[in-house]
């Protein structure tokens, strides 16, 4: 048996089938240390006011996430897990520099398969931020440990996969924030109570500018270095065409100190990810949703750019809204959202915000510099805060699972050519037989991996 080989075999026998996951964390792992009160700048925190996080997935998005919750008080790492050993250990030495600077209990223990990390009883809530395509598995894992999520956008990488984190959070009686930072950021809250208000009269058209569509695999294949688990971060996705390449997974060193010099690429790619649809669309419709009342909803007709000459991809909701992903302001490339209603217009984007009448708006909003938005602690603390109440936080799962299907189904029509028409309500297609056949409405797992609380229609 070859390396690569052996690999594989050794990865497919440490997978826990969803029985084997369920009866090891309903019985528990005798050993594991129950972190003790702390004193956090001389402040003691008793374990009553802590919270105790373990992260999954470690790249520079979770070290940004790691990061803002750093600020949140009462908040403790025990643990942490990713398929590349260096990136580990990397966070491990985040987590206990910081743990040291705040005379904390230095502790932060590293896994390569997550159900290990679930199996810790001293363990609240997981911060997930892995790859897309992981979003799904490791939050429904997770609630059915009893632990509550923080999972980054978007919700997953299909429609039948956020539906279903939806049902698991109610079945289990658990919290989940959605990394949607912007409904935590001043200049949105605005923009959304001024859109509710009634300020701009009837709302006809919106404008989101979002970005391009993901587009096929491209990268060349390349050999797998010895400190990643290529075959774990694969996990349930089921392709052939699927590859190794550095694009995907960023390299990152220890010695010398380098963090990745790019995004993962995995989001750009249709095997792989949705594009900018899910990425930045993940943010702007989340946010235009909110604002028009279409929170949990969404659009009935995706109408593709090019379809019958159209300029614009359109979606168009049940109450005669149209949204289109087009640019909002002069900058064709600036992400951002335009409200347009019968009394007047708003504009809105990350440290901006514009109305047709400045009187509406009470003060300019602060700038914000380069890169804050990644640490968005007050997104964080409104998740540690619904934590310790147990009641839904600002981004809960209907929220992200609404823009999730949202964002699965612009790619849907745009790959298909055509218009796709879809009920909010029922969860459907209609009869629409090719529609709930793309890979982005529902795709069979690569053996063994299954997916909980999945119901397929169509």
């Amino acid at each position: 048996m070859n390396k690569k080989q052996s690999k594989v075999s050794q990865a497919e026998k440490n997978t826990m089938s969803r029985r084997d996951f369920l009866t090891t964390a309903a019985t528990g792992i005798a050993g594991f240390m129950i972190l003790p009160s702390f004193t956090v700048d001389g402040v003691r925190v008793a374990p009553s006011d802590r919270v105790v996080l373990g992260f999954v997935g470690l790249g520079q998005q979770g070290c940004s996430d790691f990061r803002s919750f750093t600020q949140c008080p009462g908040v403790q790492v025990a643990a942490c897990c990713d398929v590349d050993s260096i990136k580990r250990e990397r966070f491990r030495r985040y987590v206990t520099k910081w743990q040291k600077e705040k005379s904390m209990p230095i502790r932060c223990d590293v896994y390569e398969e997550y159900e290990r990390l679930l199996e810790r009883k001293d363990i609240d809530a997981i911060e997930i931020a892995t790859p897309d395509h992981w979003h799904a598995l490791v939050a429904i894992h997770s609630l059915q440990a009893g632990k509550d999520v923080y999972v980054q956008k978007p919700l997953a990488y299909t429609i039948t996969e956020g539906l279903a984190v939806q049902r698991a959070v109610r079945a289990n009686n658990r919290i989940l924030q959605m990394g949607s930072q912007q409904r935590s950021s001043k200049e949105f809250q605005t923009a959304i109570a001024l859109v509710q208000s009634g300020a701009l009269g009837d709302i006809k058209e919106i404008y989101c500018r979002v970005g391009d569509p993901p587009k096929p695999l491209d990268l060349p294949e390349m050999p797998v270095p010895d400190n990643l688990n290529f075959n774990l971060w694969m996990g349930p996705l089921n392709n052939p065409k699927i590859h190794y390449h550095s694009d995907l997974c960023p390299v990152v060193t220890l010695d010398p100190d380098q963090n990745e010099k790019l995004w993962g690429a995995w989001r750009w790619y249709e095997e792989t990810g949705n594009g900018y649809p899910a990425d930045w669309g993940a943010h702007m419709y989340d946010i235009a949703q909110a604002a028009i009342g279409m929170d949990g909803l969404g659009p009935v007709e995706f109408i593709p750019k090019g379809y019958n000459g159209a300029e614009w991809g359109t979606m168009r909701y049940a109450n005669g809204i149209i949204m289109q992903e087009r640019p909002y302001t002069d900058d064709k490339e600036a992400r951002g959202i335009k409200f347009i209603g019968d009394k007047g217009w708003l504009k809105v984007a990350r440290g901006y915000i514009e109305c047709s009448d400045s009187k509406l708006l009470k003060k300019q909003q602060e700038q914000i510099s380069a890169g804050q938005y990644e640490v968005s602690a007050p997104h964080m603390q409104n998740f540690i805060d619904a934590v310790r109440e147990h009641k839904d936080p600002i981004a809960p799962i209907e929220y992200g699972c609404s823009t999730n299907t949202l964002c699965c189904l612009f790619n849907i029509a745009r790959e298909l050519k055509r218009p796709v028409k879809w009920n909010p309500a029922t969860l459907s297609f209609g009869d629409d037989k090719e529609a709930f056949a793309h890979r982005l409405y529902y795709y069979d797992y690569r053996r063994p991996y299954s997916l909980p609380y999945l119901e397929r229609r169509g």
